[in-house]
């Protein structure tokens, strides 16, 4: 068998370039937590599509989710992430790493109960609450998911009581209270 000639560029992994220079670091990441195959029945046919739910988040304080729907899932994905950029809210830490309050909330069948929690104690979720808290930055709370199993209405849920939290610091900070530490 022949050697490839030297010009030939052989590098599958696509983080680098031609010029073997690495990639910028991405801001924000990216977790996909369904996707979803839909079918519409038309009179030529089933009419086929895909559904992404994505989750966007820094690691930092900021976070956002997205629906991504296209006849294809790459680009379902590409969708979501890029709405769910535009959906972005900014998370109130105390120390970087917890909640400021307790809060329960309701949103349709989904209910949520989300505690802060001392440091060490790590994020205590189930699955789809522990990908949007853990996008978020936030790295010790206690979660409960007591409504619906379904992914979709539990992140929505999730993402709903923490930009309650955002709005009910903030309503704090104008009229001078203090939320134990909490940073914008």
């Amino acid at each position: 068998m022949l050697p490839a000639p030297k010009d030939w560029n052989f590098n599958m992994n696509n983080s680098r370039s031609r010029n073997n220079a690495p990639l910028a670091p991405q801001e924000f990441e990216e977790k996909v937590i369904r996707i979803s195959r839909v079918t519409k029945k038309t009179k030529g046919g089933n009419n086929i599509s895909f559904t992404a739910l994505v989750v966007v988040g820094d690691r930092k304080g900021r976070v956002g989710i997205a629906l991504g729907k296209a006849k294809d899932v790459m680009n379902a994905i590409k969708k979501g992430v890029r709405r769910g950029k535009k959906m972005l809210i900014k998370v109130p830490l105390v120390d970087n790493r917890t909640i400021p309050f307790e809060l329960l909330l309701k949103v349709g069948a989904a209910k949520i109960m989300l505690k802060p929690a001392p440091a060490g104690t790590g994020v205590i979720a189930g699955g789809s609450v522990r990908a949007v808290l853990e996008l978020a930055g936030i790295k010790d709370v206690v979660s409960k998911i007591l409504g619906t199993n379904n992914s979709m209405s539990n992140v929505t849920a999730t993402f709903d009581a923490l930009k309650k939290m955002q709005q009910t610091v903030e309503t704090k900070n104008v009229f001078g209270h203090t939320m134990s530490g909490a940073k914008k």
